[in-house]
């Protein structure tokens, strides 16, 4: 599936054109002061990197209100039972796949609230699709099939800021009346240029040529790592710093629940585990008999009446 724009690029004087555009952008501007990396000794080359790590945090922080802002409006829709779907290829789209994935055990989330796509599909986590990333149309289709709707957020990311898949699936996002994100690290992008909020990372040049799994790739994790967690935390999905949604699926996250617990409540260990038994092992409704000295089943219409707030449905105990 690929559109006449990208079937045009596909000729000679496509292509040229295609050099020509990616020769302007940061992220794929060549160095000649690394130009004989591969002379130096291994330290020395660990050094440099480590160096270059240490300036995205800095790229993040130059776009943190446009960030806080797409956050709020994310929240906002997803209140009112919106779905979070990234939508990218390449490193760009495996990181989407990444962060939704994350969500269900940290959250609680059902796994249609978070949505990764990748341009090619599941397969295209380990192998590359060729050619699925430069098709408008097939990002398009990908979210018809998950039933887009206005109260969706979509976030198109892609570290150049011009990959087909992500503008494509922005722009019909968009269309569609869904609020639409579009992460890059290059300035005045296409993406940027198609999404209600731009957050455009500009962490300069690569130490690899090109190779935006890099810093591009770092920062797009932490911008990520912030719409998730904060749209989390807006969503009442935390107690201050704690997990209070964590699913309890494996040992060790049995063991968080009851730390959990304990941390929020300053209860003993059978108090504790006698909370869990009556609420079906939820750490919130745990935290909430315990705090609010109610039974589970009121736990659990106080939390529903509250839409998940712990600490609007502990208000709600102390002022009945």
């Amino acid at each position: 599936m690929t559109s006449t724009t990208d079937a045009d690029a596909a000729t000679p004087d496509g292509y040229g054109a295609l050099r020509a555009q990616l020769a302007t952008l940061t992220t794929e501007a060549f160095r000649p002061e690394l130009a004989e990396i591969d002379q130096l000794p291994t330290a020395e080359i660990a050094a440099i990197m480590n160096g270059e790590d240490n300036t995205v945090p800095a790229a993040v922080s130059r776009v943190l209100p446009r960030i806080a802002a797409a956050i709020d409006a994310t929240a906002e829709r997803m209140a009112r039972g919106g779905r979070l779907i990234y939508a990218g290829a390449g490193t760009a789209g495996r990181l989407g796949v990444l962060d939704a994935s994350e969500c269900p055990p940290t959250f609680n989330t059902d796994p249609s609230e978070v949505i990764g796509l990748i341009a090619g599909g599941p397969s295209a986590m380990i192998t590359a699709v060729e050619g699925a990333e430069d098709s408008k149309e097939l990002a398009a289709a990908d979210l018809d099939g998950l039933g887009l709707t206005a109260d969706d957020t979509v976030v198109g990311i892609s570290a150049s800021g011009r990959t087909p898949y992500a503008v494509g699936a922005v722009e019909h996002a968009r269309s569609r009346g869904a609020l639409t994100l579009g992460l890059s690290c290059n300035a005045d992008s296409a993406l940027g240029a198609a999404a209600e909020h731009g957050l455009e990372v500009v962490v300069g040049p690569e130490l690899l040529t090109g190779s935006t799994r890099l810093k591009a790739g770092t920062a797009q994790k932490l911008v990520l790592n912030m719409i998730s967690t904060i749209t989390m935390i807006r969503l009442g999905k935390t107690y201050g710093n704690l997990m209070v949604d964590v699913r309890a699926s494996n040992e060790k996250l049995r063991a968080r629940s009851r730390r959990i617990v304990s941390l929020a409540t300053g209860a003993t260990d059978q108090e504790i585990e006698a909370a869990l038994a009556a609420t079906g092992g939820e750490v919130k409704n745990a935290v909430l008999t315990i705090l609010g000295g109610v039974d589970g089943p009121t736990a659990s219409r106080l939390l529903a009446d509250s839409h998940g707030h712990l600490r609007a449905a502990l208000a709600a105990v102390r002022t009945t």
